[in-house]
Parts: structure tokens; C-alpha cells; sequence
């Protein structure tokens, strides 16, 4: 099993904590709950207040009928009617109760004892209370009123007590049903969040699995931006992006294998050569020293090039100039073409160096000069005997510029932005006008010490004058 297709598995076996869908399902979840026990607390809330003001209001109403009937029974006579009236109600409705007591214990009723203070309790701050008896399994909601003297009968307190059961049971069913509703609405809730997070999510599956099928022969492949949802197009446009600039990234790398393949297949096969041209036969020392130096000679180029590879490698992944001094540019320049005396004078070829020779700039001096020194060895080369070439320093706003330039054939406008690619070449004929050449990395060596630097690299060519340099920051 490849690599990718583990990985799909391992994907697939991820607790669903890590799912989106699964994350989107217990949030929703989560929401259904808190709504409907916050509306459940609510509608409970208010049912309660409700079946509380009904109770007293029941109480009040019983209150003021009897109230009124013992108001007037000021002796026994008409105390005996309303013990009567009293006995008659408590018959006829169980569910409500009596208790009149005074200090005469003529003028009262029912059974006091149960009055007990300890049994009492009031109602959550209402002018309602609960007398809890034996036997009840519910309290009864009470009220007392106290009705002055009259007559014979001396002042009284006037209690009516309501069953509390009808109270009670109403609230319990009504929380029960809250509770069973509420439980079907939140897995109506998880089933319906499932359905619509996996219909919602099918792009991103489709996305998913039209990215697996990628693969390093099919890297023109691309994500449909104009059938993805708008959230998932950005993403897609991100992604058809990366999908781009690791195709530039992986054609390059193929380019830039194959021409160090070739780079380095003609000094090996030099050395291959002459070294099975001397072991055919006897040879001479000289003979065999001969063909030693020429073998150095290919060594050298090879190392020169790991060498040149290694450094750019360094620079891709992101490193600078650290060692910077401050230096003035001018001075710099001059110390690099006196490197160059003897190839000069050879070709019959003269530099002039021009421009701001004052300017000063943040540089490793080593780097620069081997910047330099690629760009005036690839001036040399495409430049024919007897050429002047120039140097051009500018002092700009927050970097230094250099420009090497010499006359030689136009180069077309498309082959400028390639030319510090590495191992790229305009055409043959450029290569050869003085008989030698490099190994394609210089130019690309130029630009990593620019971009080591803060700067970059840059090139026209019109009018029969090549220009070639590179820029670095002043600070």
C-alpha cells in the first residue's frame, strides 16, 4: 500500500471528534439542548406563577365567602349555622378545609391541633402557605385572615386550606412532557444536523477526493472552481495555486536534474576516457602526468559545480548574509577587476567603472565579489576581443545597484526573465564566442547573493548592449 493510501486509512479511523461532521452534529446538539432548557425553564417559570395566582385567587374568593357569613354570626345561634355551612362545604368538596379558632372555644372549628406552627410554611415569599399533614402526600395551600369581634364572639382567625395535589401534579406532568419533548426535539435535532452537515460537506468530499486522485503525471490537473460553494471556491483557487506553483517547482526540478545530469556526464566521461586511453598501453611517467592534470582539470569542474549547487541549495532555504559590514561599493569593484588583470590584457579588453563611487552599503564582501565576479566572467565570455565593459554604481533610495555591461547580440525579451535560472542558456552561439564557458550556475549564483542581500537580479539588453547585475540593501 502506498504512502497516500495509508494515510487515507489512518484518515478514516481518526476518532469523530476530529470530524467536522461529528463536530457540527454535537454542537448542534449542544444548541437544541440549551434552547430547550432554556425554554423549558421558561414555560415552567411562568406555569408555575400561573397555577400559584389560580390557588390564590380560589383562596381568596373562599375566604371572602366565609369571611363574610362570619362576620355576622356575633352569638352561638348563628355560629351553630356556620359550623353547619362549614361541615356542608368540606362534604361536598374534600379538597377544601376549615380551621377557625378564637379564645372562646365556642366560636370554633375543625381540628386545630393540625394548625401546628412547625407544620407551616410559607410559599416562596407569597401570601400563600403550605400546611404539610400526615397521611398527604402533597401540603395544602393555606390562608388565614383575622375577623374582628362582633357581639358575643370575640375576634378570630379565619383559615382555608386548598389540597395541593391538582397544584403539584400539573407541575410534574408538565415537566415530565417538557422533558420527553425536549429529548425527542434534540435527536430530531442530532439526525436533521447530521443529514444537512453531510449534505453541506459533500463539496468538500468531492474536493477531497478529486485531490487524491493527483499525482506527479496528472500535475495539470485542477480543482473546478465554478462548481465549488462559494467558501469552498476560495479555498479551491488556493489550492489550484499551490497545485501551479509546485507544477513550475516539479517541471524545474526535472529540467534542473537532467542538466546536471548533463553537466556532470561530459567531465566524467573525460575522465572515464582518458583514463582508459592511458591504462590501454604502457605509458611514461610524463605521459601519465599528462593525463592527471587533465584528470584535475575535470575534478576541478566537477567540485566547482557541487560546490555552486550546495551554496544555491543553502540559499533556497532561506539563508543571508549574516556576516555583513558596511563597505563602499566602488572599492569593492575595483578589488574584483584587478582579478582580472591578466584575462583583460590577454583579450585586449578594458573595464571602466562609473557612476556613484561614494555609495556605501551593508555587504559580506566575500559574496559580492563573487557576485561580481560571475557577472564581469559572463561579460567576458560574450563579448568579442578588444570590447570595453562597464560597471555602472547607483545610489538609490534604500539600495546600492550594480550593472555590468557589454556589447555583444541582442538577447530576446523573453529569454531576460530565465536568464538566472540555473543551467539555462540563451543558444549556443553566445557560448562560444571566446572559445570557453561555464557551467550554467553563475547567473544563479548572482541572484541568490542578491536576495542573501535584501536586493535582486536583473537584465535588458538593447541596441546591442547587454546589462546585467543585481541590486543589494543599503541597510
Amino acid at each position: 500500500m502506498t504512502e497516500a493510501g495509508e494515510d487515507a486509512v489512518r484518515l478514516r479511523w481518526l476518532p469523530l471528534r476530529q470530524s467536522i461532521t461529528a463536530r457540527l452534529v454535537w454542537m448542534s446538539a449542544a444548541s437544541a439542548l440549551l434552547i430547550f432548557a432554556l425554554t423549558g425553564m421558561v414555560l415552567y417559570t411562568v406555569l408555575k406563577g400561573e397555577l400559584l395566582r389560580h390557588e390564590r385567587d380560589g383562596l381568596v374568593t373562599t375566604l371572602n365567602d366565609i369571611s363574610y357569613q362570619i362576620a355576622r354570626a356575633g352569638n352561638t345561634e348563628r355560629w351553630g349555622r356556620v359550623q353547619a355551612k362549614l361541615a356542608t362545604l368540606s362534604q361536598a368538596d374534600q379538597h377544601v378545609s376549615f380551621w377557625i379558632s378564637s379564645s372562646d372555644a365556642r366560636f370554633t372549628y375543625g381540628d386545630l391541633s393540625r394548625l401546628a406552627p412547625q407544620a407551616i410554611r410559607a410559599d416562596e415569599g407569597n401570601s400563600v402557605g403550605r400546611l404539610h399533614l400526615p397521611g398527604r402526600r402533597y401540603p395544602l395551600h393555606i390562608m388565614t385572615r383575622t375577623l374582628p369581634a362582633f357581639e358575643e364572639r370575640p375576634a378570630v382567625d379565619v383559615t382555608v386550606g386548598v389540597d395541593g395535589e391538582p397544584y403539584f401534579e400539573m407541575r410534574r406532568t408538565f415537566l415530565l412532557a417538557t422533558s420527553v419533548f425536549s429529548l425527542l426535539g434534540i435527536v430530531l435535532a442530532v439526525i436533521s444536523s447530521y443529514w444537512i452537515a453531510r449534505a453541506g460537506l459533500a463539496p468538500l468530499r468531492q474536493m477531497s477526493d478529486r485531490a487524491q486522485s493527483f499525482s506527479p503525471r496528472r500535475l495539470s490537473a485542477r480543482m473546478p472552481v465554478e462548481a465549488m460553494p462559494q467558501e469552498l471556491s476560495v479555498l479551491a483557487l488556493a489550492f489550484n495555486g499551490a497545485l501551479d506553483r509546485i507544477e513550475d517547482a516539479y517541471t524545474q526540478l526535472e529540467a534542473f536534474n537532467a542538466d546536471v545530469a548533463h553537466e556532470l556526464r561530459t567531465p566524467l566521461a573525460n575522465l572515464i576516457g582518458e583514463t582508459q586511453v592511458a591504462l590501454a598501453r604502457e605509458r611514461s611517467a610524463g605521459e601519465f602526468k599528462d593525463v592527471l592534470q587533465s584528470n584535475l582539470e575535470e575534478l576541478d569542474r566537477i567540485r566547482s559545480i557541487v560546490n555552486d549547487m550546495l551554496f544555491l541549495a543553502r540559499s533556497d532555504q532561506g539563508e543571508a548574509a549574516t556576516a555583513r559590514v558596511p563597505a563602499r561599493v566602488a572599492d569593492e569593484v575595483q578589488k574584483t577587476v584587478d582579478f582580472f588583470e591578466f584575462v583583460l590584457d590577454d583579450s585586449g579588453m578594458r573595464i571602466e567603472v562609473a557612476g556613484d563611487t561614494e555609495a556605501t552599503a551593508m555587504m559580506e564582501t566575500a559574496l559580492f565579489k563573487r557576485a561580481l565576479t560571475n557577472l564581469i566572467q559572463n561579460a567576458i565570455q560574450h563579448s568579442p576581443e578588444g570590447a570595453l565593459l562597464r560597471i555602472d554604481i547607483a545610489c538609490q533610495e534604500e539600495t546600492v545597484r550594480v550593472a555590468v555591461s557589454n556589447p555583444g547580440k541582442t538577447i530576446d525579451e523573453h529569454h531576460l526573465p530565465r536568464l538566472f535560472d540555473r543551467f539555462y542558456r540563451v543558444d549556443s552561439a553566445r557560448q562560444d564566442i571566446n572559445g570557453s564557458h561555464g557551467h550554467g550556475l553563475g547567473l544563479a549564483i548572482v541572484k541568490a547573493v542578491a536576495r542573501m542581500h535584501g536586493g535582486r537580479a536583473f537584465a535588458s539588453s538593447k541596441e546591442g548592449v547587454n546589462s546585467i547585475g543585481f541590486t543589494i540593501a543599503r541597510q
